[in-house]
């Protein structure tokens, strides 16, 4: 039987279908050819045919081994925001026609006599011989006198042909056959449109919601759809994330189902996202822009099972990182790996309070400066004196917009490029193939709160900028007297945070805490005893479940606050009892770190009954409702007079406030220092 398996895995290798990691094409391929008519050009290597729309970009038609694997709509790009539009026009033009790679290119903006269109975007499809494979980029430009640019979301999608696939893998604990359209369209919608209780098929009882597949994009090298009757994969691999928005903790949707009738098997590609805290892309006027998204790989494969296929993709992505950056990819806004630098040094942890603290899972990277993200209605003029008034207000009265700092950094920029590396485990790092320029060197570890930052870190082409030793000296506002959780950047050490993509888990609250957290330091266990989110309270009229309640309308939107208020609502409040021996302190600080919020929360914390601070307003990160456990990650201290501690037992509350049934709030850890 091993022997026919294995027979049967050559078969499949021979016929091109890759489900061996190293395979690599038969000589014998044909060449690769392009077909260009008036309104689209035709790729077609033996393996894989594309269908290029020249007017917008859109590949119609994807056939792997004569089975079309794309429905209508196709794969496209797309943005939603504050984009301003004018007219625009089109060109395309034949980039590179070889028998081993063809690349065609359609610009959209502003030609054929079009005018005031606010981007130059060049989408470009690349297909190489022997291989099953076709390359996604796409070329941004902005150019001064045309009207600003702004957007929420951009992304690549792709609606999959539900004859084909049936099967979604997005990582390892993430593997299911998926409901059908019908299914879809048959469900009950609950408390979010994307919410749908199943009335039919094997998942029937079950409720289907797009983001209980979200993941973060920089630990998800290939994630797609398979058959489990064609046995044909679909994944999509990023293979660099220096140009996905957010950083290596940035958590966005991958795959699904579609929202809308049919409920179409969807693969997204979103390199700007408005979830979980969500990304900026702002471009004024006057401003000069440009940035290369890409080139990513849409890589078909054949399996005899689902897990298979995504082993092989995951192999696939490994193979397809190490070529990066792209030697075939020409275009001067893409440098080759001539072009790029390197940047090394050492992270070296000195916590003066914590002499034995260690740190894992170092993340180091570089982006750009933080920054005062501009208005696309105004010039740069304006914004310069608005960053100085804004500056002024952040050092006075801290963060003022939604909860967020006034300023763009890495978790929130997408705007610019961002390079990243995990370092060793003595803290040494390299981060290659940087792009040429000015960054901040930014460092964070699970075990450590706050991050360490090096501006002004200067990359030139074929070139290293070797830092040496950087010392972290991670603020302090004196000894750890208790802590409660891990700073890691997310709820996964607390109760269901290590099964989190479950629809609704913030309801099963009232059942595992009746009585609210009452947490023991020294007694209860935070894996058991501290729940991953603190959900408001609901009275059981408006519970979101069966409220009848429309939801708030704007919940994609990080700017604005949900457009109703529901009454029968009561925050829910947290307490951590502590005994002391010992109470001369002179100065004491409650460190809040926090993995998501909602827009309006905020929580308020009394020691043994007096009122110690309010950590104002939490940023709008839309975790809880988004079945997460991390978003936008930030902190909170509040300061208070020590003599409030008291001999034996010491009891702090913490009191989330809501509005509305998405305000929960997730804490990263609680800590207390004392000196």
């Amino acid at each position: 039987m091993k022997f026919k398996a294995r027979l049967v895995q050559i078969l499949f290798a021979w016929l091109g279908f890759l489900v061996l990691p190293g395979y690599s094409a038969p000589v014998a391929f044909p060449p690769v050819k392009c077909v260009e008519t008036e309104t689209n050009f035709t790729l077609d290597n033996g393996i894989l045919r594309a269908v290029i729309l020249k007017h917008n970009g859109t590949m119609a038609s994807l056939v792997f081994q004569g089975r079309e694997l794309l429905s209508q709509n196709g794969g496209y790009w797309s943005s939603v925001g504050r984009n301003r539009g004018g007219k625009s026009g089109f060109e395309t033009s034949i980039r590179q026609d070889t028998t081993n790679c063809v690349e065609v290119s359609c610009r959209i903006g502003n030609f054929d006599g079009a005018t005031n269109c606010p981007l130059d975007s060049d989408f470009r499809y690349t297909l190489k011989r022997g291989e099953p494979v076709i390359y996604v980029a796409a070329i941004f430009h902005h150019s001064p006198g045309t009207y600003g640019y702004g957007t929420g979301e951009s992304r690549y999608c792709m609606k999959l042909n539900p004859q084909v696939f049936n099967f979604l893998s997005i990582d390892a604990k993430r593997q299911r056959l998926m409901p059908t359209g019908y299914d879809w369209d048959h469900g009950t919608t609950l408390n979010l449109k994307e919410a749908r209780r199943l009335n039919t098929g094997i998942h029937r009882g079950e409720v289907e919601h797009k983001y209980d597949y979200s993941a973060i994009l920089a630990e998800t090298p290939a994630y797609g759809w398979f058959g489990t009757k064609s046995r044909i994969g679909l994944w999509l691999i990023n293979p660099s994330q220096e140009y996905i928005g957010g950083g290596p903790t940035k958590v966005e949707l991958t795959g699904h189902l579609d929202v809308n009738p049919g409920g179409k098997p969807t693969l997204l590609n979103m390199w700007q996202g408005s979830h979980y805290g969500g990304t900026s892309l702002a471009v004024a006027p006057d401003e000069t822009w440009t940035k290369v998204v890409g080139p990513f790989a849409i890589y078909c494969n054949r399996s005899l099972t689902a897990f298979d296929a995504w082993k092989n993709a995951l192999a696939r992505a490994g193979a397809e990182e190490k070529q990066w950056p792209y030697e075939w990819f020409d275009d001067t806004n893409y440098p080759n790996v001539a072009g790029r630098g390197t940047v090394a040094g050492q992270i070296i942890l000195r916590d003066s309070y914590a002499p034995d603290a260690r740190m894992s899972n170092l993340w180091v990277g570089v982006a750009a400066p933080d920054y005062i993200p501009p208005s696309p209605r105004f010039s740069d003029s304006f914004h310069r004196n608005l960053a100085t008034r804004f500056s002024q207000s952040l050092a006075t009265n801290g963060p003022n917009f939604h909860g967020f700092p006034p300023f763009v950094d890495w978790q929130r920029d997408a705007k610019f490029y961002q390079f990243w590396t995990r370092a060793g485990a003595d803290g040494r790092f390299e981060i290659h193939h940087v792009r040429p320029g000015a960054y901040t060197l930014h460092a964070f570890a699970d075990g450590v709160l706050g991050e360490i930052a090096l501006t002004n870190v200067l990359v030139h082409a074929d070139n290293t900028n070797s830092l040496g030793e950087l010392i972290w000296r991670p603020e302090r506002f004196g000894r750890t007297l208790w802590e409660i959780g891990v700073p890691d950047r997310s709820a996964h050490e607390f109760l269901h945070g290590d099964d989190y993509w479950r629809w609704g888990l913030y309801n099963q609250y009232a059942m595992d805490f009746p009585n609210d957290v009452n947490y023991v330091v020294g007694q209860s266990d935070w894996h058991r005893d501290w729940n991953y989110v603190q959900p408001p309270h609901f009275s059981p009229e408006q519970h979101p479940i069966v409220s009848e309640n429309p939801e708030p309308d704007n919940l994609d939107n990080e700017d604005s606050e949900p457009s109703y208020r529901s009454p029968g609502l009561d925050g829910s409040t947290w307490s951590i009892q502590f005994s002391l021996t010992n109470v001369s302190f002179t100065h004491a600080t409650l460190r809040l770190s926090f993995a998501g919020a909602r827009d309006g929360c905020h929580v308020a914390v009394s020691l043994n009954g007096k009122a110690i601070g309010d950590t104002g307003p939490l940023p709008s990160t839309g975790v809880m409702h988004r079945d997460g456990i991390r978003g936008y990650w930030f902190e909170r201290d509040l300061p208070f007079d020590a003599r409030l501690l008291k001999m034996g037992t010491n009891s702090f509350k913490l009191t989330s406030f809501a509005n509305n049934w998405t305000q929960g709030v997730l804490y990263d850890c609680v800590r207390l220092e004392v000196e």
